[in-house]
């Protein structure tokens, strides 16, 4: 599971507007149905599904990095979108401290075992403290989809390869 492959630029949110928790994830769900990657009649379904998900533990889970997700019998494939916060979001997260990174995914429960794959591609990519440096400073959509597709940092001033 590459996460590159579930992103696209409309799925990203440079500069989330939600500083809490809850909100945040609304924001994310709103934005999907708003790019038309999540059907408007799932939203409450959807949103119910992460609020019931939310409720057993926070799914902010350090590092300045959550990850809500959920399944539905009505998806047909793993929905995916980013959401970045530079002033950080109280999350209640595991650490206590802010999220700056939310990505927030949705699984079909028919694909469960996608889940897990998802979940691991997710905790590789933030665990490393240079990947959360770069994504955080990164200027535009581009550019975050080139991080997460493992392509190396351009270094200013050098010939493009």
């Amino acid at each position: 599971m590459k996460l590159g492959n579930l992103l696209t630029p409309d799925r990203i949110i440079l500069e989330m507007t939600a500083g809490q928790h809850w909100p945040a994830i609304v924001e994310l769900i709103d934005h999907l149905v708003s790019c038309s990657s999540l059907a408007p009649e799932l939203r409450d379904e959807v949103l119910e599904a992460l609020k019931t998900r939310e409720e057993q533990v926070s799914t902010g889970v350090g590092h300045g990095v959550a990850i809500p997700h959920a399944f539905s019998d009505k998806l047909e494939r793993v929905v995916a979108v980013l959401g970045r916060s530079k002033a950080g979001i109280d999350f209640e997260a595991l650490d206590g401290k802010p999220v700056h990174f939310v990505i927030l995914f949705l699984v079909p429960k028919k694909d469960y075992h996608l889940h897990l794959q998802t979940l691991a591609a997710i905790a590789k990519m933030f665990t490393n403290p240079e990947s959360r440096r770069r994504l955080g400073d990164a200027a535009g959509h581009q550019e975050i989809l080139d991080i997460f597709a493992g392509k190396p940092r351009k270094a200013e001033g050098s010939p493009s390869a």
